[in-house]
């Protein structure tokens, strides 16, 4: 009787790869190339040409960033940190903040607030790959942000910790609360984001958070 023929392996080819990440392949960095990078690469590249990468599978992928979602950061951020003068319970860092969530796997939230409960010395380390998980992160959407890069993001946040993720999309004006145990909340554009257990009596309305941001015209953003 002749032999079966056995299925072939399937091939990790840069399709794999990017179908994997959910990104499209002009934000992947070629050098160095994928599946070579280490936490070096990433912070060479960043000095060198002042652009945010991600290190995920030991692939340099660019965090998609721009004007509106650099605005947006920046004032939530200000008003997270209004609400941390008065409620000394962390420390937040911007879209430059890179956080290893587990060994060779960096991201980077546009913002990200940090408990003192997982930061005993109540001080900022002065790691420049911080290693400290933070409680809770902000994901402001861009143009070419997908549903699979986020639902991976998601993924890789509350598999190392995080306990909540707030999407913010500027293109709607909405914002969605994700939660570790699977639940999520979806904010409309009257709704008010709330701090939860996490940033207790913390609240901002998303009509105040979008009033200065022009509204979106043109090419929608990626599903």
């Amino acid at each position: 009787m002749p032999k079966l023929l056995q299925p072939r392996p399937r091939r990790n080819t840069v399709g794999d790869l990017l179908n994997r990440l959910g990104v499209p392949a002009s934000r992947v960095c070629l050098d160095p190339p994928p599946g070579k990078a280490t936490k070096r690469d990433l912070l060479k590249q960043m000095r060198q040409n002042g652009t945010a990468y991600e290190l995920i599978e030991r692939t340099l992928v660019e965090k998609a960033m721009g004007s509106p979602e650099s605005f947006l950061g920046m004032l939530l951020g200000r008003l997270m940190g209004n609400y941390l003068d008065t409620h000394d319970v962390g420390y937040l860092c911007g879209a430059d903040g890179l956080v290893e969530l587990i060994p060779n796997l960096v991201l980077v939230p546009d913002v990200a607030f940090y408990s003192w409960s997982r930061r005993q010395e109540r001080t900022v380390p002065l790691d420049p790959i911080g290693k400290v998980v933070p409680h809770l992160v902000v994901e402001i959407l861009s143009p070419s942000n997908t549903r699979k890069e986020m639902a991976r993001k998601r993924g890789e946040y509350f598999s190392a910790g995080v306990e909540v993720v707030w999407e913010i999309d500027a293109e709607t004006r909405t914002a969605e609360i994700f939660l570790a145990d699977g639940t999520k909340e979806y904010v409309p554009e009257t709704g008010t984001l709330l701090g939860g257990t996490v940033l207790p009596g913390f609240e901002v309305k998303l009509t105040k958070l979008f009033e200065k941001l022009e509204k979106p015209k043109g090419k929608k953003r990626k599903k």
